[in-house]
């Protein structure tokens, strides 16, 4: 039986995974760390594979997206595939190119607006930047991986003196006049002395400095809170709590009969359209590989797939007492009740039946509580990689995730229990 030293134990290894991850590029460098000391080792696309029943691999694609597998003892085709997805990215701030600029005795850094984030939420905390940058190696380049661990950025707030409404009319940000983030003075060459200061932290050449992709990031670690610290608040829990969650239950099988994967990708938050999102070949090109490694032809690949099931996992809406219009009153989740199982009959979620009972059954075996949720039929449904790989794959597949409140608020919060529960159910989901 599970106690509460260990409920809490697992969910601060979540805040330690999410805080260790200020991008979804630190995500994959946090998530290859953790399979690498557990006996995994990577894999090149560029290369050729050889892999064996019991051996352990990940793969990495577009620094930001990562497929993990266990081969399984038995014959792929006779049994399958047991597959956890989840998205590494997570709505926000990303830097433009020319960033750095004068304005009016102040230097600013330019950004854009990454997939659907509650603005207002990003003003007033303690901000900074993550990510990856391009630094010239002769006639080739490196990529490295930065992380600005002191708040670097603020977007303060307009005194509500000269923004009277802003209680009645909420925080309106105009993304392209108003987000700009205050880093320091204004001086005489906000560019160069920027790549400067990146360059200062890489120990290179500011001229050596091709390009940059920096995630703006809130500086806060993840914290409990609540009563009895039932709760836990963070950046990024979605989805990173998924991707900890998935990462965990791989780490937890040991000699599974069904090859089991753990498929991490970017660009979710907007649309997986690319060549490392769901939406692109990176993990149909994975199991075909794993198929060609063991000799299936065609129709034994075929055969694999229908003998496959498919968890995606992405976070829930957990019921809000204090906004109880926005919920379809009968399908009330709850922090710290389960897993919950997403339906929508328009398939903005892939779930169906036979999948749902499926997962049912996995919590069941776990002996963990389990929900089900539905979306207001007068609200637009938000979407997942759920029903892109069901499409891409055609396999089983079900969309589940852990409740949570203010998705895609720069502190989002969700629950203790709920976290080793998905955990313990995931587990079930490759073992059975």
């Amino acid at each position: 039986m599970t106690t509460a030293a260990q409920y809490r134990a697992h969910a601060q290894q979540l805040l330690d995974f999410i805080d260790a991850s200020p991008s979804p590029w630190h995500a994959v460098e946090t998530l290859a760390g953790h399979l690498e000391a557990a006996g995994y080792t990577r894999l090149n696309e560029a290369e050729r594979w050889s892999a064996a029943p019991g051996g352990r691999h990940y793969v990495v694609r577009g620094g930001a997206s990562l497929i993990a597998f266990i081969l399984g003892q038995d014959d792929l085709s006779e049994s399958g595939l047991r597959l956890v997805g989840a998205h590494t990215d997570s709505p926000g701030l990303r830097l433009k190119p020319h960033a750095p600029h004068n304005a009016e005795g102040y230097t600013r850094l330019g950004v854009e607006v990454y997939g659907g984030p509650i603005l207002a939420t990003f003003s007033d905390r303690d901000l900074s930047l993550a990510g990856r940058v391009g630094v010239r190696q002769g006639d080739a380049h490196q990529t490295q991986l930065l992380r600005f661990e002191q708040p670097l950025l603020r977007l303060p707030n307009l005194a509500i003196h000269m923004n009277r409404e802003v209680n009645e009319q909420g925080l309106k940000l105009h993304k392209q006049n108003e987000l700009p983030l205050l880093l320091g003075l204004a001086t005489d060459d906000p560019a160069g002395d920027f790549r400067k200061r990146i360059a200062a932290r890489l120990a290179c050449e500011a001229a050596d400095i091709l390009n940059w992709e920096f995630n703006v990031y809130d500086t806060q670690p993840g914290s409990f809170w609540g009563a009895d610290a039932l709760f836990i608040a963070d950046s990024q829990l979605d989805n990173l709590a998924s991707c900890h969650a998935a990462l965990c239950a791989l780490l937890a099988v040991e000699a599974p009969q069904a090859t089991c994967i753990a498929a991490f990708f970017d660009h979710e938050e907007v649309g997986s359209g690319s060549a490392a999102g769901a939406g692109g070949s990176f993990v149909e090109d994975v199991i075909q590989r794993l198929g060609a490694a063991q000799g299936l032809d065609v129709e034994d690949q075929r055969r694999a797939l229908a003998r496959s099931f498919f968890v995606s996992a992405d976070m829930a809406h957990a019921w809000n007492p204090n906004f109880p219009a926005a919920y379809e009153p009968n399908h009330k989740v709850m922090v710290n009740a389960g897993p919950v199982i997403k339906v929508n009959a328009n398939q903005r979620y892939a779930t169906g039946l036979d999948s749902a009972a499926r997962f049912i059954a996995c919590c069941e075996r776990a002996e963990v509580p389990w929900q089900q949720y539905a979306h207001r039929t007068d609200l637009g449904c938000g979407s997942t990689i759920g029903p892109l790989i069901a499409a891409r794959l055609g396999i089983l597949s079900v969309d589940v995730g852990s409740p949570m409140w203010a998705m895609h608020s720069l502190r989002e919060s969700a629950g203790v229990l709920d976290h080793q529960h998905m955990t313990q159910a995931l587990i079930q989901v490759f073992v059975s």
